[in-house]
């Protein structure tokens, strides 16, 4: 452990993904890097953890588009680097009806984009995914870069890679003190540390982070049910029968999305893109209403389109989504703070995009030119909001 007199390069606070990616591009780049974290490691109190997270290009807005391209050749030099598969392509077949609006506009950037994808029309739906029933003559959208990324495995490898590079992670250290200046002061429950720049990627305990720092940002924090269905005839609906990822763009207010079963034997995973607000210090607070009816969408969508899983769920498991009103990303500098840099507000679709997000945190903590344009991230687009003030 260092000193506490030694001045580190960078302090990033929070080792989610996000956090975890940004101190790997910090070490990479043989600055001197340290990664805080409140909890003892590995911990399921965020957004990170899990068996899995779905890995795709079939966005509506190009610049997510583009920013996976090289999502994806990170992820594949990390698996590199960790010596472990942390990634498997299934594609992703969207589904929808022919009119749907942001199936229309997703199909038309993959295009633009030049992304391997294929226009599926209801026959063809029935005839290559028999185990799918269809009962509305919903349309499919196949991106065919969509596959399944095994987020404890991954998040545990980048760890080991942070150290293996230099990095230092410090688990079990609450912040409970931040001095802006130069250098900045970060004092943890344990002791203080001094650093030239410092990120801030704290996912639900953002609002806590910044508060005392003069800034609020327009985060809401959802816990998230996430589900698991078993196979009536195992093996029916996983990933070696090459089933794809499932994005739902149906009649339900947001999306249902399933991953074929691989980490857990025999359970598929369906979940609900939706959740009830909550104190990230309460997210094991009883179930609620809309837990029941968030349960009883997705059991309805089991029983309507799935056949082959038994229609009630036999594991349930909880995240954390901290969203922003239009659901993309903050990725800025504070406007008093200069070398304070705050990544936030992921949406429950950042897990994905981690690698080039911890990149254009770097690029900010060193105030280097950032690598892709991130008017979409500031956080002056939220100033007409009552919720942002500074």
């Amino acid at each position: 452990m260092a000193a506490q007199k030694d001045l580190w390069d960078a302090i990033v606070i929070g080792a989610g993904i996000q956090g975890s990616f940004t101190a790997y591009h910090l070490a990479k780049h043989s600055k001197r890097v340290l990664l805080l974290e409140q909890f003892f490691l590995p911990h399921s109190r965020g957004s990170s953890h899990g068996q899995s997270r779905i890995i795709r290009k079939a966005y509506q807005e190009d610049f997510y588009v583009r920013m996976m391209d090289e999502c994806y050749q990170t992820w594949a030099q990390l698996e590199r680097e960790a010596g472990t598969q942390l990634h498997r392509q299934t594609e992703l077949l969207l589904l929808g009806m022919k009119e749907n609006p942001e199936l229309k506009t997703i199909q038309a950037t993959l295009s633009r984009q030049r992304i391997e994808h294929e226009c599926l029309s209801p026959a063809d739906l029935k005839q290559r995914f028999p185990n799918i029933r269809f009962t509305g003559g919903e349309v499919g959208l196949l991106d065919k870069t969509g596959g399944v990324l095994y987020a404890d495995k991954a998040l545990r490898a980048l760890q080991h890679v942070i150290r293996q590079l230099g990095g230092t992670v410090c688990d079990g250290e609450k912040v409970v003190e931040i001095t802006p200046g130069l250098p900045v002061t970060v004092k943890t429950a344990l002791r203080s540390y001094q650093a030239n720049t410092l990120v801030i990627t704290a996912g639900p305990w953002t609002n806590r982070v910044l508060r005392p720092l003069g800034i609020e940002l327009p985060l809401q924090t959802l816990r998230i049910n996430v589900y698991y269905w078993r196979e009536k005839v195992p093996g029916s609906y996983s990933v070696s029968q090459a089933f794809p990822c499932i994005l739902s763009l149906g009649q339900d207010p947001h999306y249902i999305y399933g991953l074929p079963a691989s980490e857990y034997p025999g359970l598929m995973k369906i979940g609900y893109h939706h959740g009830d607000s909550v104190d990230p210090e309460e997210r094991d607070c009883p179930t609620t209403f809309s837990d029941i009816q968030d349960v009883q969408i997705l059991c309805h969508f089991v029983r309507e389109h799935m056949p082959g899983l038994q229609p009630e769920p036999d594991i349930m498991e909880r995240c954390m989504y901290t969203n922003t009103p239009d659901k993309h990303f903050i990725l800025d500098c504070h406007p008093k703070y200069g070398n304070i840099v705050i990544g936030a507000g992921f949406s429950g679709h950042g897990f994905k995009l981690a690698p080039v997000v911890g990149k254009i945190l770097y690029e900010l903590s060193m105030k280097l030119p950032p690598s892709y344009d991130l008017a979409p991230f500031r956080i002056s687009r939220f100033s007409t909001l009552s919720k942002a003030h500074l």
